[in-house]
């Protein structure tokens, strides 16, 4: 089972795909078009033209999942738009928008203390315990 939490890095693609695509044309998106590396861990969403359907992509350490989320009534309320190529969003605004609601309008308060996704494994506890 596929969890998302406060510790993954989420990338939404602006463009819309063509959902035939698998897990290597997905891939190739990533690092052609949204300069991201796929086997970063990172959560790589995709719509497709009519907001009907997103699909995840993301790497494990032991292989790609690919998962889709197919509404049964309506579309999705928001999905980003601009010149950007991608747009970086927390877990909980992205548990909005794959319910269909619009992240941008809802009320979710800042992080207490942000993550540090990424660092050396010595910044990993912060301040020092005493």
């Amino acid at each position: 089972m596929l969890q998302v939490t406060p510790q993954h890095r989420l990338l939404l693609a602006v463009e819309p795909i063509d959902f035939r695509v698998g897990i290597d044309g997905l891939k190739a998106v990533c690092q052609q078009h949204l300069m991201s590396d796929p086997f970063s861990g990172t959560i790589f969403a995709f719509a497709n033209r009519a907001r009907t359907s997103v699909k995840l992509l993301v790497y494990d350490a032991s292989g790609f999942w690919l998962c889709q989320k197919r509404f049964s009534q309506g579309k999705l309320a928001w999905w980003p738009g601009g010149l950007s190529k991608s747009v970086t969003l927390r877990a909980s605004e992205f548990q909005i928008l794959l319910a269909q609601g619009d992240p941008t309008k809802a009320a979710i308060p800042q992080d207490w203390r942000p993550l540090k996704i990424g660092h050396a494994a010595d910044d990993r506890w912060g301040d020092k315990l005493s």
